[in-house]
């Protein structure tokens, strides 16, 4: 995509016309419908407070019938040709980069990320469909002897059956799509259930997906305000048999025991509190690049965002310095200004509770080098912050910040670095700098966390396995891994004859 970023601003006029395009209405068997009871709810703009439209409310009604249309489907799609679905899912990646300014100033209007980084989204987002497609004829059974000779092995994999998808309002394309491309290309019908602050991206691509061809039933959208009815309608279901849900690790635990009712099939992306670990031969100014990288991206709102910087006492104060003049620079406003490089928060109460987490660790006596204060006026916007000196309990370093807040620790020893990294219930992303990269590897396989960013800042990629240990999850998005979890395994033994 070549957007460059003095091309991205966006008329008001453009913008009206691209909400007006938006559907509003569930998506329930190919067929765009009101909430059964009437029921609406407002979607607002987290840059200026303001009303964006208004969407239907699914019920716990809504969702049954949504259930029904993927359960009625599911057999025709199940025996659909793999290059079928292949074909239609090529075919909705085009249609989203076709359709790549809408769905990026949707993003940009309702979760208020600079829109350069919402046309980011729709890059990595769209892959996923291109990735599974590929994946789709190549879902490979095996046949071959048992250990002792009197029996062959016959081994496939058939689509698990109708699953429901809950994804979080911080990447409201890239969560849905990685979901549904792994879903569709195995062969399940699925049920989307988008975060009611940010609806709008994901009845978009529902829209998308309607216009690539995808037959009725097979994908649904349920925007609610009332999750909880509509989660319950579905997962009492016999007729589902999985969920996949991304968000927080406290509504994680709730699903899990719900979802041990119908023992249904689970993917668990929940929260993190990624260290990011700067070792004394580090490439210092390579090393506070990766950390704007890895912090700045979507505000610091995002599950892999770096949480904790556990810097070498040798680097400590250089590495903060230049950190903070990297902040310090950075324009806070509207995602629609092609000048604003940090975005509002998602909500009042996400601003109100980053506030809270920096005047904790101020408190504490941790040193405020730029930033520590909410920014008066309309929208939910927080300056970029670094924190140096964190004292340990300091809530920052503890809770997932979900915000634009740099706290700083530093340490002396290896041991004393890993031992701080882990030091953590989470366990989904971690980012190392040294230039000793067999060391790196080497504390790879001492880090409790899924992913690791050797020397680099970002890491998703549609072809690389995406999930977390211990409370951040389990189960893998993405990559080869992404569509077994759709997947049942199936075993057939044969005798051997033995008349040869």
């Amino acid at each position: 995509m070549t957007n460059a970023i003095n091309t991205l601003s966006v008329s008001a006029q453009r913008v009206s016309e691209i909400l007006a395009g938006i559907p509003t209405q569930l998506l329930i068997d190919g067929g765009l419908q009101d909430a059964s009871d009437g029921a609406t709810f407002e979607v607002l703009n987290p840059a200026t407070g303001e009303k964006l439209c208004d969407v239907a409310s699914a019920s716990g009604l809504d969702a049954i019938q949504a259930m029904v249309a993927a359960h009625n489907a599911q057999k025709e799609w199940a025996h659909t040709p793999a290059r079928t679905r292949a074909s239609l899912l090529h075919k909705l990646f085009d249609l989203i980069q076709e359709n790549a300014e809408e769905l990026a100033v949707i993003m940009t209007l309702e979760m208020g990320k600079p829109l350069e980084q919402s046309y980011g989204e729709v890059t990595y987002g769209g892959e996923f469909f291109r990735w599974f497609a590929e994946q789709a004829a190549h879902l490979d059974g095996h046949y071959s002897d048992t250990p002792e000779g009197n029996l062959r092995m016959m081994v496939s994999h058939q689509p698990i059956g109708p699953t429901y998808a809950v994804t979080p309002w911080n990447f409201p394309l890239a969560m849905a799509t990685r979901k549904l491309a792994p879903a569709l290309a195995a062969g399940c019908t699925t049920i989307v259930k988008p975060s009611e602050l940010t609806p709008l991206t994901t009845l978009k691509l529902g829209q998308l997906i309607q216009e690539a061809g995808f037959p009725a039933g097979v994908v649904n959208i349920l925007p609610t305000l009332d999750a909880p009815a509509v989660s319950d309608a579905i997962m009492s279901d016999r007729r589902l048999r999985k969920i996949s849900f991304t968000g927080s690790t406290e509504v994680g635990r709730h699903l899990l025991r719900s979802a041990a009712d119908n023992i249904l099939r689970t993917s668990m992306e929940l929260g993190g509190n990624a260290p990011f670990i700067v070792l004394e031969d580090a490439d210092l100014e390579l090393a506070v690049e990766g950390a704007v990288a890895a912090k700045m991206r979507n505000m610091g709102e995002a599950c892999t965002a770096a949480n904790r910087f556990i810097v070498h006492a040798s680097l400590a104060d250089q590495f903060a310095s230049r950190l903070a003049t990297k902040f310090r620079d950075m324009k806070v406003g509207n995602g629609l200004d092609p000048e604003t490089y940090c975005g509002p928060l998602i909500s009042e109460k996400a601003l109100e509770r980053v506030a809270g987490l920096v005047e904790d660790a101020a408190q504490r006596g941790a040193q405020i080098l730029c930033g520590g204060h909410k920014i008066e006026g309309a929208g939910n916007f927080y300056p970029p912050t670094v924190l140096h000196n964190v004292p340990a309990g300091s809530r920052v370093l503890t809770e997932e910040i979900f915000g634009p807040v740099a706290p700083i620790i530093s340490f002396q020893t290896l041991e004393e670095a890993i031992e701080l990294a882990n030091d953590t219930e989470y366990g989904l992303a971690s980012y190392l700098y040294t230039r000793d990269v067999q060391l790196g590897l080497e504390i790879n396989e001492h880090l409790e966390a899924g992913l690791m960013g050797l020397n680099v800042g970002v890491i998703s990629n549609a072809a690389a396995p995406f999930g977390g240990l211990k409370q951040s999850g389990m189960g893998r998005e993405g990559g080869q891994e992404g569509i077994h979890d759709y997947m049942d395994t199936r075993y057939v033994g044969l005798p051997r004859s033995n008349r040869l």
